[in-house]
């Protein structure tokens, strides 16, 4: 790891190397939304409510009030965390903006939920063909694209990330590797944000190891990935309800 950061990195006199060839691949062929063949997805809440407290609330603890766990408090979550927030558009070229920064827009990382909520229907319920225990938002419809629920974790559940690499590598070369690292830094924060205003807590649980990851989310099976893009595992994250009631000792 040592050598590929020498190796990789930028110095005072010049920029790093870049991609040696070109691929023939363009920024509008590689897309930054994965789709999945599924039958159609159970549509998220509107995420207008629970109420979102003041920005300064969320940086005190405890202070926000907790919501409780359920569908719109989960949309919510997922809205202010991970999903699109904007499209722009130049000529004939339109793009989307996202709540999470990304390094060159293009978006490696994917986040998943394990949850079971009797609005996104009984456990064990399929709508995808990857029968993995999982849940899955898709950003550019604010929808549920998902999965074999697991069982329900009254006290919190884990949202877990993977990334594309190749979002990345098409235009940046072997540097895609940082970036990719980059991004999902970026995601734990705007996950982390967004818990804090349900008055929720997140925790990088950050000595699982990738092969339990990757087994979770089915990230393992090599034949779901025939033709398209490999995912890669990266981080498990813990969010769990807070205590708070929204009266702050400090007069917030």
């Amino acid at each position: 790891m040592l050598r590929y950061h020498e190796r990789t990195k930028h110095h005072f006199h010049r920029y790093a190397a870049g991609r040696a060839r070109s691929t023939g691949r363009t920024s509008r062929s590689v897309s930054p939304l994965r789709r999945r063949a599924a039958r159609a997805p159970s549509a998220l809440a509107p995420a207008d409510k629970p109420r979102s407290p003041p920005y300064e609330a969320i940086y005190i603890s405890n202070c926000a009030p907790c919501a409780s766990l359920n569908l719109a408090s989960l949309s919510r979550l997922l809205e202010y965390s991970l999903s699109l927030t904007a499209w722009k558009q130049a000529g004939g070229v339109r793009w989307a903006l996202r709540a999470n920064p990304s390094s060159g827009n293009l978006h490696p990382t994917e986040g998943y939920v394990l949850i079971a909520l009797p609005e996104l229907g009984a456990p064990g319920l399929s709508t995808t063909r990857r029968a993995s225990t999982r849940s899955s938002a898709a950003p550019n419809t604010h929808r549920k694209r998902a999965s074999t629920c697991c069982a329900a974790a009254a006290a919190g559940f884990p949202r877990r990330f993977s990334s594309v690499h190749w979002r990345e590598a098409w235009k940046y070369g072997e540097r895609a590797f940082r970036y990719c690292q980059h991004d999902i830094g970026h995601a734990i924060g705007a996950v982390r944000i967004a818990a804090a205003t349900l008055g929720w807590s997140a925790l990088l649980l950050d000595g699982t190891p990738d092969e339990t990851i990757a087994r979770l989310l089915g990230l393992d099976r090599d034949a779901d990935y025939a033709g398209v893009e490999r995912e890669s595992p990266e981080c498990l994250l813990a969010v769990w309800p807070g205590t708070g009631n929204g009266r702050c000792r400090c007069g917030r």
